[in-house]
């Protein structure tokens, strides 16, 4: 099953476009790049087809609306390469443009990883999760404590305020939460776990593991002004 996928095709792939990256040597390379990208989307067709029997809200989606384009935008960027050095998807109820959590695979010949959660929210969104976790910290901490339990989880950015948010005190239970900038949480991916022909069953078993944080996240998402 894992072959289908060309995952040691496609980080072969990747590492070459990571030192060639420019439109000729991709045009040179359009074959090559066509037959991963044809197996990867694969992967993720597959990936939501288990997905959607563990949130029935994804049904309606597919590979195509979840996957992301190689083309970097580079118009506000000091990095003008012109094309990403990953291949990535992304799947969450309301869609990519969702402002609450979702799921996050990144194929990278750097470091692939599994990903859940939200990065940089809105003020609005930032501040209805602070006050999710203030009302109750107990099952936050709970439903983190079955995470880590769960696997080999980790906060993807441990940035914090250095000082609490406005409406909150210094001695607050939750602070350490409260100061959080991005509320995501990864899984590192290993070439072996990738290639497994047992992948996906894999992938979406964590996925199970991570969504009540996910659900905790988008019930705060979901009553505020979005």
């Amino acid at each position: 099953m894992a072959n289908q996928y060309l995952v040691s095709e496609t980080l072969s792939f990747l590492q070459k476009l990571e030192m060639n990256n420019n439109k000729v040597w991709l045009d040179a390379n359009r074959e090559k790049y066509e037959l991963c990208r044809s197996g990867f989307t694969q992967l993720v067709q597959d990936w939501v087809e288990a997905m959607i029997l563990i949130e029935p809200a994804f049904s309606g989606q597919s590979a195509k609306t979840a996957m992301f384009r190689l083309n970097r935008d580079v118009r506000f960027s000091a990095n003008k390469n012109p094309y990403k050095t990953n291949f990535s998807a992304y799947l969450a109820k309301g869609g990519k443009k969702y402002p609450g959590a979702g799921y996050y695979l990144h194929i990278d010949p750097k470091g692939s990883f599994l990903a859940c959660g939200i990065w940089m929210p809105a003020a609005d969104i930032l501040q209805a999760i602070r006050q999710e976790i203030d009302y109750n910290l107990q099952e936050y901490e709970n439903i983190l404590r079955e995470i880590y339990d769960a696997g080999k989880f980790e906060e993807m950015s441990t940035e914090r305020l250095s000082r609490p948010p406005k409406g909150y005190e210094a001695d607050n239970p939750a602070i350490e939460y409260l100061k959080q900038k991005n509320f995501v949480l990864a899984l590192p991916l290993t070439a072996h776990d990738l290639s497994n022909d047992q992948f996906i069953t894999y992938l979406s078993y964590q996925c199970e593991q991570l969504k009540p944080f996910a659900e905790f996240l988008n019930r705060a998402v979901d009553s505020s002004a979005h």
